[in-house]
This record gives C-alpha cells, structure tokens and sequence, in this order.
C-alpha cells in the first residue's frame, strides 16, 4: 500500500467513525459463480449481527469533502480538516486486498457530498458494480443512500447492495433546521419509501418469476444523533417508530452526539457523550421490537423521558404494578416478557418448562433469569408469602441497592443541558 492510500484510509476512515449504523446482519448473497466471498457467512471496525456474532467490515468514506455545513458532522465545509476522496478503484482494490488477507467480511462505504447527490451517488454505484461484477465480490456490502440522489440510482444500486442506509440525522424537522438550515428530513423520506416500495415489489415479483435478482435484500436503517439538539426521549422515540412502521426498517441506530465545536447552539467541547442515555434508547428500541411494547406506554407527555437510573422495562412496571405479581406458571408468553429481568428467550423456556410441571425458584434460577430483579414482580410453586404489598418506589430502591451499572460512572452533564 503506497504512502498516499495510507494517508487516505487514515482520514477517510477517522471520518467514517461517527456513522455507528453498521450493523452487517441480514444478508443471504450466496457465492454461486466462483467469486470471491460469501455474505451468508456473515460478516476495519467490528460488528454485530442479530444473533451476536462479531464480523470486520472496512469502513470508510468515499471522501470528506462536503458542500453542506451541518454543526454536527466533523466534514462540514467549515471545518478545518484535512480533507481526502478516494478514486473509485482504490475502493475496489482496498475492498479485494483486505478481503483476500482476511482482514475483513464486508464493506461500508458511505460519503460526504461533494459537488451534488447524483454525482455522489454515482461513484458509490460504481464502486459496488465494479466488486460485484468485475471482481466477483459476493461478500457483505452496507451501501449509503444520498439524499437527493434520483431514484435511477438508486435502485440500481440496490441491486447490488446488501444494505442500505440513509441518515435522519436529528430526530425532528427544527432540529435539523437548526443545526443544518440546508437540510430536511423530506429528503430522506423520499429515499426510504422508495426503497421499499422497491424491495415490496422485488419480492412479489419473485414469487411469480424464479430467477430474480436480490434488492437490498438485509433491508434499510437510520441514525439519529441524539445529545445535539434538546428533543425529549419521547421525540426520539415517537420518530423511531413512526420510521419502523412506514418503512419497515431493519434498524434505527442512536448515535450519542460526540462535541467537535464550540457552537452555543450545541454542547461545548469538552462534555461527555450521552453514553447512558443511549443505551436507555436501545433498550426501549429492543422493547418496541421484540418484547410487544407500544412506543405510548414506555414514553408519553406524562413520562416524556427515560429514567437514568433504572431500565425501561422496569421503569415500566414500577409505574403500573396494578399488572403484578404475575403467576409465573399461569401467565401467558406476552405478560411473561413485560417482567423485568426476563429477557426472550427466558420468557420462551418458561413457556416450555411449565408444561412438565409448576416452576420453582430454583428452576428460574436455571433457565437464567435475574432472578434479584423478577422476584418483587412474580409468584412461582414455592414464593416465599409476604405480608406487605411494596410500593414501586420501594422496590425500585431495593433493586438499585443491589446492583450496579457500569454506565452510572459516566458523567451524565449532558442530559442537563437542555
């Protein structure tokens, strides 16, 4: 690798860092022409795919140079930064030579804007259509959409993307606005319904013709900077779901905004990042998406933001313990999951457990719920009686006092600053 790429992928991919919605799972390109690579395997930054396994994608910018000037993003046009683009081939020989010494399982190539969307939009689409085509590239490629690209482009490299991406950036309209005056989130809409009406038809298609090509067949996400702009949790989410369900997105991601100025519109250098309220996000994503939870019961004008202490589950039953105890041997699948300390595939072994007899404590122990936390919201074969009923607020204090959480020493100024 000469001194110039060098130098390039140490910019380009320092850029790329921010952009956390990554995540390589989904894909089933299957190597059936004697190329190189298999996406069905799963896939120089680490991943996760649904099912928890680590993979190494190459993750970088097409380039840095930018025409927009978005407070929050290291690359806008008034930043002083070094700045970098790769050709279209680099990219491509990049992608071969780390795939070839196994330093990688996949691309994620995204960009800044430079001259206009289809421009842009353009080289990303080569650099895919060169691996796919000329190099016979079957591994994971997780490709950015650009808003204000045209809808030609697009789906042609749908066609040879394994997932596509595009940034909502901010949650809501004003703050976008203020944070990026050019920006709106119309542009991003555009994209994301086109592309899955797209991936809708591919699929009715395919029932009725046997050989049709794959249209990116791991679906679509966003990210959501939060920390930058003073939107509630309830913001935050209420837009998460309303993309979950329009556009049926695989995921959202919740990027916690990293201070790179001293704008007084936005936290100043030096603060911490909103680690802690990230995770509370995710954990409230998870629950919308596999634990049967509505987005109005967890956050709403009442409770517009998630507590800092405790988890949203259990921020959830303390709120409503008119729905507790529940009786672990009689409860059905759906009210099992809302217990905090029962995760899924807990709540699913229960269900087959109780069918050779009532649960004891023991046995809960064993299938591996947290048994510290479920205890005040359940009633199993051989619960110790209790001659009082603990108030929420009481039990919350019991849990807190027996547990710890890595994410509580962070400095949590950030979520006061608004």
């Amino acid at each position: 690798m000469s001194d110039r790429i060098r130098e390039k992928l140490n910019i380009l991919a320092d850029a790329a860092k921010y952009d956390v919605s990554c995540s390589s799972s989904g894909g089933t390109r299957k190597n059936d022409n004697k190329g190189l690579g298999n996406s069905h395997v799963s896939g120089i930054c680490h991943t996760y795919t649904e099912d928890g396994r680590c993979v190494s994608l190459l993750k970088i910018l097409l380039t840095n140079h930018c025409i927009y000037d978005c407070l929050f993003c290291v690359s806008r046009k008034s930043n002083d930064i070094k700045r970098a683009a790769f050709t279209v081939d680099e990219v491509v020989d990049l992608t071969m030579n780390f795939y070839r010494r196994n330093y990688i399982e996949g691309l994620f190539l995204s960009s800044g804007i430079f001259k206009n969307a289809d421009f842009t939009m353009e080289r990303l689409l080569l650099v895919v259509k060169k691996l796919r085509l000329e190099q016979n590239y079957n591994g994971y490629i997780h490709l950015k959409t650009i808003p204000g690209a045209s809808d030609e482009l697009i789906k042609e490299a749908g066609l040879y993307a394994d997932r596509m991406s595009i940034n909502l950036e901010m949650p809501t309209e004003a703050g976008l606005k203020l944070l990026a005056p050019e920006k709106n989130h119309a542009d991003v809409i555009k994209p994301l319904d086109f592309v899955q009406k797209q991936i809708t038809q591919f699929s009715a298609d395919k029932k009725l013709i046997k050989h049709i090509p794959k249209f990116v067949p791991a679906g679509q996400s966003t990210q959501m900077v939060i920390g930058a702009t003073p939107e509630s949790d309830k913001d935050i989410m209420y837009t998460a779901n309303a993309f979950y369900r329009n556009f049926s997105l695989k995921r959202v991601y919740y990027s916690g905004y990293v201070p790179i100025s001293n704008d007084s519109r936005m936290p100043v250098l030096g603060t911490q990042p909103p680690l802690l309220r990230e995770n509370r996000l995710y954990q409230t994503d998870w629950l919308m998406r596999f634990y049967g939870f509505k987005v109005q019961e967890i956050l709403n004008d009442a409770n517009p933001n998630l507590d800092v202490d405790i988890d949203p589950k259990l921020s959830w039953a303390i709120r409503n313990m008119q729905h507790f105890p529940v009786d672990i041997n009689q409860a059905d699948y759906r009210m099992i999951l809302r217990i905090p300390g029962i995760g899924v595939m807990s709540a699913q072994k229960i269900v087959q457990a109780r069918k050779f007899g009532k649960l004891r404590i023991d046995q809960l122990k064993k299938i591996g719920i947290a048994y510290n936390k479920a205890k005040h919201f359940i009633i199993c074969a051989d619960s110790p009686y209790q001659l009082k009923d603990y108030q929420g607020t009481q039990i919350k204090a019991f849990i807190l006092a027996e547990s710890k959480s890595k994410y509580l020493k962070t400095d949590n100024n950030q979520m006061l600053l608004f």
